[in-house]
């Protein structure tokens, strides 16, 4: 698929089929991910993939919408600051390094037929608990990974003028 009509095409999914996601388009997804620019190439993320089916109530407990776990999957995206690139006025990129391998994932996941949304508003310490986080994974978000059972609309996007600037 051509790169610009993809990422027209991605929306915020809120109902999934139940069928399975193949290995093989898991793979190029987790892939993708992997392959994201982070800062000096430190790769300071985890993603924890967790299998939705008899795991629903725990997972309500991080984020409690019925749509979060009709999927066969849920991918979490983890920061791990003590292995990220520090600016030099102390300016941390773990959450951005963690949000740009987490953005080429939901990318990959539509090129592969799959659909995505993205969870901010989770249970940050229900999350620690349920995944059983080692000490300095910190969770930035969730997306349930699955076929679509709803449909994409157009999306309302505010115009560049007011988004960019030019300087010269």
């Amino acid at each position: 698929m051509e790169f610009l009509e993809l990422i027209k095409e991605r929306y915020s999914v809120r109902a999934y089929k139940s069928t399975p996601v193949e290995e093989e388009k898991l793979q190029k997804i987790l892939e993708a991910a992997i392959l994201a620019p982070t800062a000096a190439n430190r790769q300071p993320f985890r993603l924890i993939i967790l299998k939705t089916a008899g795991r629903e109530a725990d997972l309500k407990r991080i984020y409690a919408r019925g749509w979060f776990v009709q999927a066969p999957l849920v991918v979490c995206a983890c920061a791990v600051r003590e292995e990220s690139w520090v600016r030099r006025d102390g300016k941390c990129y773990a959450d951005v390094d963690t949000t740009i391998a987490f953005d080429h994932l939901i990318l990959a996941a539509r090129d592969q037929g799959l659909g995505t949304c993205w969870i901010a508003a989770f249970d940050p310490e229900a999350a620690r608990e349920v995944l059983d986080l080692p000490a300095g994974f910190e969770p930035i978000a969730f997306t349930p990974l699955g076929y679509p059972a709803d449909r994409w609309k157009p999306k309302k996007r505010r115009p560049a003028a007011e988004l960019v600037r030019y300087k010269s």
